[in-house]
């Protein structure tokens, strides 16, 4: 007969977590860093909707692909003579006003097939083709960096794919468990002061839970911003980290959903910036999807699986204020197989360009390293205020 049963130091375990967060690794320490330089890896799960995101407003195709879906122009934001901002994104549109925030369209990683699981393993590990490398392309980023540089983070219940390799990473979210009380957390601390390897454990636990503050038990965006600003703005923190969002999925009532999952989106980079002080202004952040969506609505009020779409590069070193793209336009024979936004970027490029730029390495080197199949030739420039 299965029985379940806890020891001591599980015992202790549980209670750090359920007082601040439920981790991958009973707890969390970091060494000191030696750079303010900060990047962020925010993967939007679920093929986001890049064309209603910066929309092409000013392309006559796009009001009459999208009908009902399309963003009314009077309401979005205005970026230059031919993409407007989603209305949701307001906080965005204020970084991107003040040169914090800059949007790359027609942008795509290097698969053409619509399946979720493969699209974000070509994503995260940096292949041509999915499954074709182990690891992921931000932990062989990290094989770049100092020892004092590559300490990593994943505010997720698991380590992603793109953060999986040869260094070591943590795992930190959000906690379901119900909160303990100071005086709970004050009679186990008591308890085994006296047990050097358990207090040991203790301590270590009660320093993470102090440094995820009081947002550690929520969920909500802007206490995600919040939680991970803590993490990365202590000089023993972590310099690199990965976020999670899902739910970018918008087969059906794509107009209300997409307006939330923009909102929140919104709201966690605004907490991430609030959060950051000062350290914001080396922080850079890309935020990515496995691929886009079509560029004709379909017949449930959503769109379908796609492949160009958009990326977001924000941060307060970022030379923003504009969008990047060689746009390929709208109109039917444009379209990449005669339904989606035909790719003239590839995220391959812009993320190697961006980490080179980033991290003061060689571009070429940091292409050849994070994304090994991949041909890239003549890396980007002039993405950041270097």
């Amino acid at each position: 007969m299965m029985t379940n049963s806890i020891n001591r130091r599980d015992f202790l375990r549980y209670i750090a977590a359920g007082s601040a967060l439920a981790f991958a690794s009973p707890y969390i320490t970091f060494a000191s860093a030696d750079t303010d330089r900060r990047f962020i890896f925010i993967i939007q799960r679920g093929a986001a909707d890049g064309l209603n995101t910066v929309i092409p407003y000013a392309d006559p195709a796009y009001a009459k692909l999208r009908g009902e879906l399309a963003i009314d122009v009077s309401q979005a934001i205005k970026l230059d003579g031919l993409f407007a901002l989603h209305p949701a994104l307001a906080e965005t549109a204020k970084m991107y006003a003040s040169g914090q925030a800059l949007f790359v369209q027609a942008v795509a990683s290097p698969y053409r097939d619509r399946s979720h699981f493969d699209g974000q393993n070509v994503l995260e590990t940096g292949g041509t083709s999915p499954y074709q490398l182990t690891d992921g392309w931000l932990n062989r980023l990290l094989t770049l960096l100092p020892s004092a540089q590559n300490e990593a983070i994943a505010f997720a219940s698991t380590v992603p794919m793109a953060l999986r390799g040869k260094i070591e990473v943590s795992s930190y979210a959000p906690s379901a468990l119900p909160q303990a009380s100071d005086d709970l957390l004050m009679r186990v601390s008591q308890l085994y002061t006296e047990d050097k390897q358990l207090n040991a454990i203790w301590t270590a636990a009660m320093d993470t839970r102090n440094m995820g503050d009081d947002a550690s038990a929520r969920q909500d965006p802007a206490s995600l911003g919040k939680l991970a600003a803590s993490f990365l703005a202590r000089a023993n923190g972590p310099r690199i980290a990965m976020i999670e969002t899902g739910g970018w999925d918008t087969h059906t009532a794509e107009t209300a959903r997409l307006d939330r999952q923009l909102k929140s989106l919104d709201t966690m980079i605004a907490a991430l910036r609030n959060g950051l002080g000062d350290s914001w202004q080396k922080t850079t952040i890309v935020v990515a999807t496995e691929f886009g969506r079509t560029a004709a609505a379909n017949g449930t009020g959503g769109t379908d699986h796609g492949t160009g779409s958009t990326a977001m590069i924000l941060g307060g070193d970022v030379k923003g204020g504009r969008v990047i793209t060689d746009w390929p336009g709208l109109s039917n024979s444009a379209l990449y197989e005669g339904r989606d936004l035909k790719p003239t970027l590839g995220l391959d490029k812009l993320i190697a360009s961006l980490t080179g730029e980033r991290f003061g390495i060689d571009p070429n080197k940091v292409a050849k390293t994070l994304f090994p199949e991949s041909n890239i030739s003549k890396p980007l420039s002039g993405i950041l205020n270097t």
